[in-house]
């Protein structure tokens, strides 16, 4: 086992120079928090969630993520406050990230407002060498111990919403990349990285509502990757649909496909358990070549409205 997760782990930091290090999402298509630090507040009411991804499941060393994340809009509803824990693991290299966030938005004309927004935070990097298993020990260039890597971190954002549509455009990791730069043993690549987001809501009856959208990230040294999604509002209470998720412009030759780096189709669904109480689900089935990595990925969301939460047929989230 410790072989595979240190073949899991070479094969993540050595493809660091072409791969996107973000963590990967599917639910973000209920809580935009994860992509962008404008959303806060967007819910109005005090919203809390907790949300675990676990990718390639069978596949010892694949990818787990946790996050805890909570926001509210201020009593005018001009402000939003906001702030998010969250792990990410991949084999032998964790990465985890504690962010504040305040978000500002101004209203352009009768139920249309754009929304700005930053997170401000720290994220450390680790390497765990206690869980390589090598052939000659007594190598210098493997650790033995753990590495940790403090940076600081920056995250920015616009979100425009109305009653009939939605767009966000945000970076992340705006500073902090110096501090990884210099060192010997190199564990994630701390770029900028850029979410586009945009579609709209169509209300079909007071009760159901259709909202198509496409999510597209990109940080400039990696294929880009993008997700269309296509969502379905039941009886105000249950979400239902999916997404594609693919790139533009992979490399020819590609051998190694990273968990951001693949196509796959998404299931989506959450429900309204009772009036406060969110539950979500999202399955990935994988698409990609490497049929030894075919194994799926699964994420779950709780999620809790502390307030009289607003219908959700009259929000886009």
């Amino acid at each position: 086992m410790k072989t595979r997760i240190l073949l899991v782990s070479i094969c993540w930091v050595g493809y660091n120079a072409e791969a996107q290090q973000m963590p990967q999402y599917s639910q973000y298509v209920f809580n935009a928090l994860h992509i962008n630090p404008a959303y806060a507040g967007y819910k109005i009411d005090p919203f809390v969630q907790a949300t675990y991804r676990s990718q390639f499941v069978d596949f010892p060393g694949s990818p787990e993520t946790f996050s805890v994340s909570a926001d509210m809009a201020s009593e005018n509803e001009r402000m939003g406050y906001g702030a998010m824990l969250l792990s990410d693991r991949i084999g032998a290299t964790r990465t985890q990230t504690a962010m504040a966030t305040y978000s500002y938005r101004i209203q352009l004309k009768e139920r249309a407002f754009l929304g700005f927004g930053l997170s401000a935070g720290a994220t450390e990097y680790m390497l765990d060498g206690s869980m390589f298993q090598p052939d000659d020990p007594s190598d210098a260039g493997i650790p033995t111990g753990r590495i940790n890597m403090f940076t600081p971190n920056l995250n920015a954002g616009l979100f425009f919403h109305s009653d009939s549509w939605f767009a966000g455009l945000s970076v992340f990791n705006l500073v902090g990349k110096r501090n990884l730069e210099n060192e010997d043993i190199a564990l994630s690549v701390h770029r900028n990285h850029y979410f586009f987001q945009l579609g709209t809501l169509i209300h079909i009856s007071e009760m159901s509502a259709f909202k198509p959208s496409i999510l597209i990230r990109e940080d400039f040294n990696s294929p880009t990757s993008f997700d269309i999604n296509a969502m379905m509002l039941f009886h105000d209470r249950v979400w239902a649909g999916g997404a594609f998720r693919s790139n533009i412009g992979s490399p020819r030759g590609e051998e190694v496909i990273t968990p951001q780096n693949r196509t796959a189709l998404v299931g989506l669904l959450d429900v309204f358990v009772t009036e406060n109480l969110r539950f979500g689900y999202a399955y990935d089935f994988n698409l990609s070549q490497i049929h030894n990595f075919r194994n799926n990925s699964h994420e779950i969301s709780l999620g809790y409205y502390l307030g009289n939460r607003t219908s959700p047929s009259s929000k886009c989230f």
